[in-house]
């Protein structure tokens, strides 16, 4: 499949009244999610007003990632193994088979932009005509070589240069403008994750940034509106969206993650990469605590022979190596924050998902790196999670079974759309109201 126009194929927006079943791949430098959940209509919730479904999961499988580097696939041949065992796993665990996915996009240095377009309104009031061209007119600033576009969402609207327009149809008007957020990623990182969930014989329903469905996933409608940045930790990249007035508004992204913490401590304590994760998990830290000088940790020894003796580190060295990388990390975020909108929010708090969140500490210290009030986010509004799923590691693969919910907002024209849906055969539900009509 060909990257037509450098545009990412699009999904059919879910019909409010319609149930669907629903499959996503999140494919990451470390751990490869894929879940399959039934959207069921369901009446708004209090915290979480912009939902129109309920998610149920049906089926999960989640194994460790391999031929992937940075968010980005380096090994095709593995990656497609790990990409299979994760989607065996689901289709097992839901007894369904799958022939399309949602997919993540980390990798392949995210970054969004705000174009400004403006048209001339062809009548006295504003038709659905006139958004339709002034949408295509913003879209068609945004295509840059060597990028594609993820999302081109309207962020808001002017008529006759007064700007703060929220809907502008029936209004009256001689030119309409709008301000749309487009989001883009490398080529290169986009076809190969295609090219992979593809070599499994599943269509790619639609692609969508990583950080944009963890916020979908584990903001609180209030935090969207007053703002807030999500910042997704993973293990090969560090990625972060803006929020806004309930409107995804920035997007910027980083090959800097756990895995570089883990490299460390592997350097550090001449520790084989495993054992250095391993340490990292169980007693990784950024909090130096009192007793954390007499606190040892065994380390297992590099070589194969087996009288060679364990060496003994202290939880205070540990800070020592992972501190750093840890805050170069979060330096790095909080520059990028400080050149988005985001330094315009001051009461917006930052939400950290992602693997790497889990350090002990983390939130403390991204506190006060960033100047801002910071907490860990967890999947809301997600039945039939395991526990082990419920932690702000699986905030992006539960934010993209959000994101349908989420797909009407997004521009994309007609013409450029495959029916992803095309041809006859057993299909398991998924994405069949893409057949259904609306």
């Amino acid at each position: 499949m060909s990257l037509h126009d450098g545009l990412t194929p699009k999904m059919r927006p879910l019909s409010p009244r319609r149930s669907a079943i629903v499959a996503v791949l999140d494919i990451g430098t470390n751990k490869v999610v894929c879940l399959i959940a039934r959207l069921k209509p369901q009446s708004p919730q209090e915290t979480l007003r912009r939902r129109s479904h309920g998610v149920e999961i049906l089926g999960i499988g989640h194994t460790e990632a391999r031929g992937m580097k940075g968010g980005a696939v380096v090994n095709l041949a593995e990656a497609e193994a790990a990409v299979r065992q994760a989607v065996d796993l689901a289709e097992g665990d839901a007894s369904v088979q799958l022939e399309s996915a949602v997919v993540a996009v980390s990798g392949g240095r995210l970054a969004g932009e705000l174009f400004t377009a403006t048209v001339n309104v062809a009548g006295t009031t504003v038709t659905d005509g006139d958004i339709s061209r002034v949408l295509t007119a913003g879209s068609d600033h945004s295509v840059r070589d060597g990028r594609v576009v993820l999302h081109s969402l309207p962020v808001g609207y002017a008529l006759d240069g007064v700007r703060g327009i929220g809907e502008p149809r029936g209004m009256l008007a001689h030119s309409c403008g709008v301000d749309m957020h487009v989001v883009t990623a490398d080529v290169a990182a986009a076809r190969n994750l295609m090219l992979v969930v593809e070599r499994c014989h599943l269509t790619i329903e639609t692609m969508v940034a990583a950080p944009y469905v963890a916020g979908l996933s584990v903001l609180a409608d209030d935090e969207a509106d007053i703002g807030a940045a999500l910042v997704d930790m993973g293990a090969g990249t560090t990625t972060a969206a803006v929020f806004s007035g309930g409107r995804f508004i920035h997007a910027d992204g980083f090959a800097l993650g756990g895995h570089h913490v883990t490299m460390d401590l592997a350097r550090g304590l001449n520790a084989r990469i495993a054992d250095a994760e391993r340490i990292k998990t169980l007693y990784g830290s950024v909090l130096a605590g009192g007793s954390d000088e007499r606190d040892m940790i065994t380390v297992p020894p590099v070589g194969e022979d087996d009288r060679e003796p364990p060496q003994f580190v202290s939880r205070a060295s540990l800070v020592r190596i992972i501190k750093p990388r840890v805050e170069e990390i979060l330096e790095m975020v909080r520059d990028r924050l400080a050149a988005s909108p985001f330094a315009a929010e001051p009461r917006a708090h930052v939400i950290l998902t992602g693997g790497a969140s889990q350090l002990t500490g983390l939130p403390e210290l991204a506190a006060r790196i960033l100047n801002r009030p910071v907490r860990i986010g967890r999947p809301l509004g997600i039945s039939g999670l395991p526990d082990a799923a419920k932690g702000p590691a699986f905030a992006v693969a539960a934010g993209l079974l959000v994101y349908p919910q989420a797909a009407h907002l997004e521009h994309f024209e007609p013409r450029r759309t495959r029916h992803l849906m095309t041809g006859t055969g057993y299909i398991a539900g998924v994405g069949r109201w893409l057949r259904e009509g609306f």
